[in-house]
């Protein structure tokens, strides 16, 4: 059978699906120290302790994702997966694949390919990366970085656009989770590669 995720693909994302959760679990705790919103996380599902601890393993998981997600990009563009894989996109394709899969028609026969869903969705996941990055740049450098800080609105602006660029990325997570319960094969191929 052939290998339908290299080894690259699978250690970039278990490394970035690491790194998401850490973020993710310590940048709630940071939240709540500021809560700019109504609301609170509930602490069990925080990480660090306090703000300080937040911090220091939202910073570590942030080098982590930065460094792995450009490795994840290059070896994509270098091998010229990203553009078969998630190229082309097209408006018709993807509303048909999209009313397959709201009525649970949708096939998933060859897992080398990319239903027009899949695309877009995976697409969505790299672009908000790399905004979440550059808003969490503005939030930890933000004298070092005006020129990103004032394209993304200023200090307040920006982290509003990382808390609902997490929150996506949160959704994401969710659907992806679901997709792999209700395809499970897809968890093999991920691990194993074939």
């Amino acid at each position: 059978m052939p290998t339908v995720h290299p080894v690259w693909l699978r250690a970039t994302h278990w490394l970035n699906a690491l790194a998401v959760v850490i973020l993710m679990m310590s940048g709630w705790r940071i939240y709540n120290a500021t809560a700019f919103l109504d609301f609170a996380i509930p602490e069990g599902i925080t990480l660090g302790g306090w703000l300080g601890g937040a911090l220091q393993w939202h910073f570590a998981a942030m080098w982590v994702l930065g460094i792995n997600g450009i490795l994840y990009l290059a070896f994509n563009l270098a091998s010229g997966r990203l553009l078969n894989k998630f190229f082309p996109l097209s408006p018709k394709g993807l509303l048909a694949d999209l009313l397959a899969a709201l009525k649970g028609k949708l096939a998933h026969d060859d897992p080398s390919h990319y239903n027009m869903v899949q695309r877009l969705a995976y697409l969505f996941v790299m672009l908000d990366s790399v905004l979440l990055v550059a808003s969490g740049l503005v939030l930890w450098k933000s004298v070092q970085f005006p020129l990103l800080r004032d394209m993304l609105g200023g200090y307040e602006l920006s982290r509003r656009i990382h808390f609902y660029a997490m929150a996506a990325l949160a959704a994401f997570v969710v659907v992806h989770l679901v997709m792999v319960a209700l395809v499970p094969r897809t968890l093999v191929y991920m691990l194993r590669g074939r």
